[in-house]
């Protein structure tokens, strides 16, 4: 079975870098090509050795009830940040179509980081009430 799925994913990778190649006019294979690079380099470079960082601070700094939701919040805020970081840098711009971009990334971004810091806010405060010293 995994050799199955395995050529399965093979092949509709195959297919959707031919199509990439094939339709080049609309999918500007160089430019997608610096955003997948972009991408990799932002998430092994940056993310990952940032949430790690934070993990270790949060273990010296933070009770170990309250560990789990503030590293959550930390994973949810910085993927939702690399997500919406080509939004909040605008690169979609360059079609010179408004609906390319409709909403305002950054504003978004920082509400859904918000959200999470509030729910971990939240989630802290239930457990640490819940859970006898």
């Amino acid at each position: 079975m995994f050799w199955l799925a395995a050529a399965a994913g093979w092949a509709l990778m195959i297919f959707g870098v031919r199509g990439i190649f094939i339709h080049h006019i609309d999918t500007r294979p160089w430019d997608l090509g610096r955003f997948f690079a972009g991408g990799l380099i932002g998430h092994d470079l940056l993310f990952a050795p940032l949430v790690a960082v934070v993990a270790l601070a949060a273990r010296r700094v933070i009770p170990g009830r309250l560990r789990g939701p503030v590293e959550a919040a930390v994973f949810v805020a910085g993927t939702v940040f690399l997500f919406a970081y080509p939004g909040i840098r605008r690169f979609a711009d360059v079609l010179h179509n408004p609906t390319s971009l409709p909403h305002n990334y950054t504003v978004n971004a920082a509400l859904v980081g918000g959200i999470a810091g509030v729910a971990t806010l939240g989630i802290g405060l239930l457990v640490s009430r819940s859970r006898p010293r």
